[in-house]
């Protein structure tokens, strides 16, 4: 009996051919791998929600801060086993929408926000919508080639994780004893169109992925003591921890606009400097 060949298969000769024997072949494990730690993601800040339905208000921010950590890690664990795809950055952008754009003001509207009504429900909106063009901003300025390559030490704008570590400040004021804020919902409000603003801004801070620093030999140590001491105390006080990176991420936003200026102005000088020396030739 004659073999059937497959209408669509490569052996068809059709032009079709080729596009289905790959949509049905085998993909490398290195590009899973990140993609499962997005999901695990998605996973976490969908659960804080419903911890937050529930009034168990300390679990459902760790379930959002264990999504921050698996978001933190895809990225990084990708780059590291040459995995990414458009899949899988497409992914990441829509989950940070739900776990960082979505989640937190939903947390915040159940605690507190909910007791003003309408306004508290446009605050959610309003951070929500923020979020969404913050994140599709940021998606499109990685195709930009006319970028500096200093720029890529900063992002324009608080990004989408660091605005939820911010916008959930009032949540840690209230684990930590500082209770009153639960009974200001129209001051909670205005901290999160704040936070909406960072991230929607032409601010720049520090992007902590590119940055190039190096450090003296004798300060390894100092460093890595630092960092065990903060270990401690976000492990055995969590939101006096949470609390003080909140408040130290708010302070450095000044310095990185400073250090943006400084490199802006040196770019400039150096143009001119290119400029003049191109006068002198002619």
């Amino acid at each position: 009996m004659a073999k059937l060949l497959p209408p669509f298969g490569p052996e068809s000769g059709r032009p079709g051919g080729n596009r289905r024997s790959r949509a049905f072949g085998t993909l490398p494990i290195r590009t899973v791998i990140p993609n499962a730690l997005t999901v695990l993601a998605l996973c976490a800040g969908l659960t804080a929600i419903r911890f937050a339905l529930e009034g168990r208000f300390e679990v459902a921010v760790v379930a959002i801060i264990v999504a921050s950590v698996f978001d933190a890690l895809d990225g990084r664990v990708a780059r590291l086993l040459k995995g990414t795809t458009r899949f899988g950055a497409e992914l990441d952008s829509l989950t940070d929408f739900v776990n960082f754009g979505v989640a937190p003001v939903l947390v915040l509207y159940l605690w507190s926000l909910s007791e003003i009504g309408g306004i508290g429900w446009i605050a959610v909106l309003g951070y929500a919508v923020c979020c969404a063009l913050r994140l599709a901003r940021f998606n499109v300025a990685l195709e930009d080639p006319d970028k500096p390559a200093w720029s890529a030490n900063y992002f324009v704008g608080v990004p989408a994780p660091a605005g939820a570590l911010l916008v959930m400040l009032p949540l840690y004021l209230d684990f930590i004893g500082i209770s009153f804020l639960k009974a200001l919902p129209l001051l909670v409000a205005i901290h999160c169109f704040f936070v909406a603003f960072l991230m929607v801004s032409r601010i720049p801070t520090f992007s902590g992925k590119r940055m190039g620093l190096r450090i003296d030999r004798e300060m390894v140590m100092p460093i890595l003591l630092l960092v065990g001491f903060a270990a401690a105390v976000i492990l055995n006080y969590p939101w006096y921890g949470f609390t003080a990176i909140a408040l130290g991420y708010l302070a450095v936003i000044p310095l990185s606009m400073l250090r943006y200026r400084h490199h802006q102005m040196r770019a400039a000088s150096a143009v001119e400097s290119v400029d003049d020396s191109l006068r002198i030739d002619d």
